[in-house]
């Protein structure tokens, strides 16, 4: 094949490194695997039962591109009480992912700039790169919070978007509502389009959830199904937004995606009511087992929510410290993957207690071994 066929966009598009992990852990034998953000629960029954039922029933074709009735509507619904804006309209999406490339093409222009904050889940940049836009990272280092002032002076008369991720992947990090307040109202007052990522806020153990959308009614939200219900191969999110956005986004939906998965769509509806308190209590206990296990010889800024934490290697470099936990057997991530530094690594801890305690033990190990230790970082 002819290497001039190949877009000039894609030589500044990555391989993920979280799919290359995903890649080896299927090449290593009975490996520790803190790496991916995969919930270990399964699909709810319930949820199951509607999406068989859905199939059994016919709802195999295309759905209308907004998504069915039933579930926007439910949606809607809960958007509407919650936020109560006149012009927020809902869109279903094929995963929240789907619902971030739909934004983002549909605002950025070429040469515009995306403010995404450091670290960053990495789908960030690459869908700004896609859409022509330059990323500007706002540095967030070292208690990953939002901090509007840095974001303030990254603003350009170029600024298209600001991207914010909370609970963040993949610190784990909850901005606070003062924090979301404070950039709310300066994406408002600059006139620049706030895009949220939510798909980790039903994942909060300190600090209850709260979305820029309350402060600013012209904030992008995208959320979805995949991590709060376990259905990550469903590929079921959804957007809500002012009204004008949405309709372009469902637009280039119709040109892209069509619709979401139709039999995913009616299992949505039964999703969105069942009781997610379990998850939520089984993670908040492997969050504490994390920093119980790692707070006194890592450097940690405790995760409040998702379910990832960001430890900052106790020696060498992220990626040095990575490769010699994978010749331990367990794979994790390096930061340089979220980062322009590679200086701290991301566990999941989305795994059984056991693969969880097998993984934190080496992690100890690995710090003990070079000496490091908190103190000494």
């Amino acid at each position: 094949m002819n290497d001039d066929w190949i877009a000039e966009r894609m030589k500044h598009i990555d391989a993920s490194g979280i799919r290359k992990a995903f890649e080896m852990a299927r090449s290593m034998k009975d490996p520790i695997n803190l790496s991916i953000g995969l919930p270990d629960f399964d699909v709810a029954g319930p949820v199951k039962a509607a999406a068989i039922a859905a199939i059994e029933q016919g709802h195999n074709a295309y759905t209308v591109t907004q998504g069915i009735p039933e579930l926007r509507g439910k949606i809607q619904a809960a958007v509407d009480a919650d936020l109560g804006h006149a012009d927020r309209q809902v869109l279903i999406t094929s995963g929240t992912s789907g619902g971030l490339l739909l934004g983002i093409c549909c605002v950025v222009n070429p040469g515009d700039e995306v403010i995404i904050f450091d670290p960053y889940f990495g789908m960030y940049r690459h869908l700004a790169t896609l859409a022509g836009g330059v990323s500007v990272l706002v540095d967030t280092y070292p208690d990953f919070r939002v901090d509007a002032a840095r974001v303030a002076a990254a603003m350009t008369a170029r600024t298209k978007c600001v991207v914010v991720n909370t609970p963040a992947n993949p610190t784990g990090v909850v901005a606070t509502a003062e924090e979301m307040q404070t950039l709310a109202a300066l994406c408002r007052e600059r006139g620049v389009l706030l895009i949220s990522d939510e798909v980790y806020r039903s994942f909060c153990y300190d600090r209850g959830f709260t979305s820029p959308a309350r402060w600013n009614e012209d904030v992008l939200v995208v959320d979805g199904f995949s991590k709060a219900h376990g259905m990550t191969g469903w590929r079921l999110g959804f957007a809500h937004g002012p009204a004008r956005l949405i309709q372009e986004m469902a637009k280039l939906q119709q040109f892209s995606f069509v619709c979401a998965p139709s039999m995913a769509q009616y299992a949505g509806v039964v999703a969105l009511d069942q009781d997610l308190s379990t998850q939520l209590a089984s993670y908040r206990r492997k969050r504490d087992m994390v920093v119980e296990a790692l707070g006194d010889c890592f450097e940690l800024a405790a995760p409040e929510g998702a379910f990832y934490a960001f430890p900052k290697a106790p020696w060498g470099t992220a990626t040095e410290f990575v490769a010699e936990a994978i010749r331990r057997n367990l794979l994790i991530i390096p930061g340089n993957v979220f980062s322009r530094r590679d200086t701290h690594f991301r566990i999941s801890y989305a795994v059984d207690d056991a693969t969880l305690r097998r993984g934190l033990d080496v992690l100890r190990e690995l710090a003990q071994a070079r000496g490091g230790s908190k103190e000494e970082s």
